[in-house]
C-alpha cells in the first residue's frame, strides 16, 4: 500500500508520497487548491508511484470547507480517502515528539498517521447535507455582512457624519436583513423537506437549551461527519480541555478551540442558557463550581455536555430524557 498525505491551504495543497516508512525517503509537489489542481494531483500521483488509485491511501485534515473540493474529486477517481479530526494528527504529533511545523512536516505526518493509525476511510457527503451546509455558511456571511454595516452605522453617528451615509448604512442592513430571512426559510424548508434531516433535527431541539440556530449546525456537524463516539465531536469543534503550559495561568486547562469558531460561538451562548434550563449541564455546570473551577472551565464542560447530549439523540434516536431527573 502507498501512503500519501496532503496539507490542505485555502490556496493550495502541499502533497507528499511517503516512498519509505523507515527512512522517510519522500516526493513531494504543491497544487493548487481548485479543479485544475485536483485534476494535476491525479496524474502526478498515479504518474510518480505507478499505482492505480486504488492502491494509494490519502489522509488529509478536516479544514472547514478546503479539503472538501479535493477529498470528493479524489474519492471520485477510485483513491482510499480518509479525512482526519484536526485534533488527532495534533496528538500524533505530540507522541512522535515532533514539535517543527511547516507545510511538508504536516503532510509527512498526515502520511505517517494514515500508516499507523488506519485511519475511517471517508466517503462524501449526501447531496441534501451539503446544500444544508452551503445554506448554513451564507446565512452566516451576511450575518458578518450586517454586523460589520452595523459597526459603521456606529461609527458614522459617533463622528457626526451626514444623514446620507447613514441611510445608505440602513438601506444596505435592511436588504441582508431580508436576504437572511430569506435564506432562513429556505434552510427550515430544505430540512423540512428531507424525513431524516426533519426527524433529527426535531430530536436535537428536544434538548433544553438547543434551538433553532443550534439545532441547524449541531445537524449539519452530525450529519456530515462519521462520528464514533461523544468525545470525538468534542475534539472535532475544539471543545477538549489543554493544560496551559506558561504564561500566568499555566497549569490552568482551557478549551483547546480546534475546529470551526463560528459553531463553537454559537455552542457557548446555548450553554449560558443551558446550565439553566437543562437539568444536565445545570448539574454539572454547579458542581464543578462548588468543586472550585472558575466561571468558565465550568462553562467549558458545559459546551461539552450540551454537545455529548446532542450526539447522544441523534445517535441513538431518542428524544433528550434527564438522566438527573430519572435518578
Amino acid at each position: 500500500m502507498i501512503y500519501i498525505g496532503i496539507d490542505v491551504g485555502k490556496n493550495k495543497l502541499d502533497c507528499l508520497w511517503l516512498k519509505d516508512v523507515l527512512s522517510e525517503k519522500v516526493k513531494t509537489k504543491v497544487f493548487k487548491n481548485n479543479q485544475e489542481g485536483f485534476e494535476n494531483i491525479t496524474q502526478w500521483l498515479i504518474k510518480v508511484t505507478s499505482a492505480q488509485p486504488e492502491q494509494l491511501h490519502i489522509t488529509l485534515e478536516a479544514t472547514g470547507i478546503y479539503h472538501e473540493g479535493v477529498a470528493t474529486h479524489l474519492f471520485n477517481q477510485g483513491f482510499q480517502v480518509y479525512v482526519v479530526n484536526p485534533a488527532r494528527p495534533k496528538e500524533f504529533a505530540k507522541a512522535l515528539g515532533v514539535t517543527h511545523k511547516t507545510d511538508k512536516a504536516d503532510s509527512l505526518l498526515l502520511a505517517k498517521f494514515g500508516y499507523q493509525m488506519n485511519p475511517r476511510h471517508w466517503t462524501p457527503e449526501a447531496p441534501e447535507v451539503r446544500k444544508l451546509k452551503a445554506l448554513i455558511r451564507r446565512i452566516e456571511s451576511i450575518e458578518k455582512d450586517i454586523q460589520r454595516e452595523l459597526n459603521r452605522k456606529e461609527q458614522a453617528e459617533i463622528a457626526d457624519n451626514s444623514s446620507v451615509v447613514i441611510e445608505s448604512i440602513d438601506k444596505i442592513v435592511s436588504v441582508l436583513v431580508k436576504e437572511k430571512e430569506r435564506l432562513t426559510e429556505e434552510l427550515d424548508t430544505h430540512i423540512d423537506n428531507h424525513p431524516t434531516l426533519k426527524t433529527n433535527r426535531r430530536l436535537l431541539e428536544s434538548i433544553p437549551g438547543v434551538g433553532p440556530v443550534v439545532s441547524r449546525l449541531m445537524l449539519s456537524v452530525l450529519s456530515s461527519n462519521q462520528f464514533e463516539k461523544a468525545g470525538s465531536v468534542s475534539a472535532y469543534l475544539g471543545l477538549i480541555p489543554r493544560i496551559r503550559e506558561s504564561g500566568t495561568l499555566k497549569g490552568r486547562s482551557t478549551l483547546s478551540k480546534v475546529g470551526p469558531p463560528n459553531i463553537r460561538a454559537k455552542i457557548y451562548m446555548a450553554a449560558v442558557v443551558a446550565k439553566q434550563h437543562n437539568p444536565d449541564v445545570k448539574a454539572l455546570y454547579e458542581r464543578l463550581k462548588n468543586n472550585g473551577k472558575t466561571h468558565m472551565q465550568a462553562l467549558g464542560a458545559a459546551m461539552r455536555k450540551l454537545v455529548q447530549i446532542c450526539f447522544g439523540v441523534f445517535k441513538h434516536q431518542n428524544e433528550y430524557k434527564s438522566q438527573i431527573a430519572n435518578k
